[in-house]
């Protein structure tokens, strides 16, 4: 498991031993002297010239132990970047073979610390970038070490688009592994709900290519994470794209109470699948106080006359919205997600509906906390996000690891906390704890049956126990995994284990 120190990974920085053969080594013979072998030069012997390993002090390796978040970096022995397949399945067993720690890192956008990192060999998915469109069968190959801007970057122009990330930043392979909350999610579905075929290396290094007619994988893989194998690419569903209205507004909390009704009216009346909205409360870094703000999203050059209605008519400090491309509105939000390098940490929280009551706590949680903690860290901030969808989001899919029930709809609500101080880490993860209890238990106080809610996987705290993520399918997925990795070689890499 993660944090674990095989012997042969031990004292490999400045040890690395010549054993390159003059006949140069096969993958078997290797394999049959693990033991003599550190797992990266092992590694470097049975990749092909498509892959590189790379080793501390190079730009290389740098890039690629770079993440989002600096809760997530640790630093490994070597990073290899795999540019086939073939070296994937060639990795994997050398990994198995010597039960060396790893982690795979597509996007590296992951808060959860040591979910995409590791002091083993770290893979990065970097050269899986490629993005093809397939205009006959209306689909679209997508690498997995892009993220959703890359993607966008290369549909702007061509008429279609695809059920992606909905701020800059964010990768391709874990917001589709866990599930994937879209702008279009009420127009489509999840992201999973989009996918025609994984291309997956099981752990064992088999290639394979998953479909909905393998039935167990098909399930496991749509919102199981990293628990079955490494997938390389992507195969979606397209659709049309015209210009999108979107934007975001920032206010004062002086109009608060105009606010939070626009939220309750537009959540309880609008029905328009093209319409999207993402309510916040934020305390952002420097500021004094805790501000509001909407992300408004239409899938059109613009939206009908009562949708936005109540939010265009309260007073901006900044912000607004307009008619443009979908990547244009995307590349619009870069100055309003934190860069590299701070500490960040989410927490999901599935709801049922947005009463007036319940927004209100999540609003006195945002005051409170970051009152409190940016007196401990004057870089601190706090965003919660409301995350309203068509309750009818869940109905495109067949069924999945997540949601592991389809038959109601759950809101994913975000908190998001961000700091510089490594030393208030237990501290930010037990105010975002308790944050979080608050907000769940108001939503049960005023009634909603939360009894077996999921939390979005890619919202979840890193000890969020996995009932509380698979709820009745997990068995199914333990099966799953007991019956395509036996030998628990995913378990060798970070994240929800099963």
């Amino acid at each position: 498991m993660l944090g674990m120190k095989a012997p042969s990974v031990a004292g490999i920085i400045g040890f690395l031993v010549a054993t390159a053969r003059a006949d140069g080594p096969t993958e078997q013979s290797i394999f049959g002297d693990i033991n003599s072998l550190f797992p990266c030069e092992a590694v470097a012997k049975v990749i092909s010239n498509a892959s590189t390993v790379y080793y501390p002090g190079s730009s290389e390796y740098t890039a690629d132990v770079l993440h989002w978040s600096s809760t997530n970096v640790i630093h490994p022995a070597c990073s290899v970047e795999p540019g086939t397949p073939e070296d994937v399945g060639a990795i994997l067993r050398i990994l198995a073979s010597s039960r060396t720690p790893f982690a795979v890192k597509g996007g590296g956008h992951n808060t959860n610390p040591g979910f995409s990192s590791t002091e083993g060999v770290h893979i990065s998915m970097s050269r899986f970038n490629d993005v093809i469109v397939n205009s006959s069968e209306g689909t679209v190959d997508i690498g997995a070490g892009l993220i959703w801007d890359d993607v966008y970057a290369a549909l702007d122009g061509t008429g279609v688009n695809v059920v992606g990330g909905r701020i800059p930043g964010v990768g391709v392979a874990g917001f589709m592994l866990g599930g994937g909350f879209s702008w279009k999610t009420s127009q489509y579905g999840l992201g999973i709900d989009t996918v025609k075929a994984f291309e997956l290396v099981l752990p064992d290094g088999t290639i394979t290519n998953v479909t909905e007619a393998n039935k167990d994988l098909w399930f496991a893989l749509r919102g199981g994470l990293n628990n079955f194998g490494i997938v390389t690419k992507f195969t979606l569903k397209t659709y049309p794209e015209t210009e999108v209205w979107a934007g975001m507004l920032i206010m004062s909390m002086e109009h608060v109470r105009e606010f939070n009704a626009a939220v309750v009216k537009y959540c309880a009346e609008v029905t328009d699948k093209k319409a999207a909205l993402a309510p916040v409360y934020t305390r952002p870094s420097g500021s004094p106080a805790t501000m509001l703000g909407a992300v408004l999203f239409y899938d059109g050059p613009s939206p009908p006359a009562g949708v936005f209605d109540e939010f265009l008519a309260i007073p901006t400090i900044a912000g607004g919205a307009q008619t443009g491309s979908f990547l244009s509105f995307i590349m619009s939000m870069v100055a309003a997600v934190p860069p590299p390098g701070g500490r960040r940490s989410y927490s999901g929280i599935p709801v049922l509906q947005y009463s007036a009551s319940l927004i209100e706590v999540v609003r006195n949680e945002t005051v409170f906390w970051g009152d409190r903690l940016t007196k401990l860290d004057p870089t601190f901030s706090v965003t919660n996000a409301l995350e309203p969808f068509d309750p009818t989001m869940f109905s495109y899919g067949a069924p999945s690891a997540y949601p592991p029930d389809r038959s109601r709809p759950l809101y994913p609500t975000n908190l998001f906390y961000s700091w510089t101080d490594p030393s208030l880490d237990p501290v930010v993860h037990d105010a975002i704890w308790q944050s979080t209890k608050a907000i769940e238990a108001a939503a049960l106080a005023e009634g909603q049956e939360l009894v077996g809610a999921a939390t979005y996987p890619n919202y979840a705290l890193h000890d969020k126990p996995l009932e509380g993520i698979y709820g009745k399918e997990l068995a199914r997925l333990k099966s799953i995994k007991r019956r395509y990795d036996p030998q628990n070689v995913m378990g060798l890499a970070g994240g929800f284990k099963l």
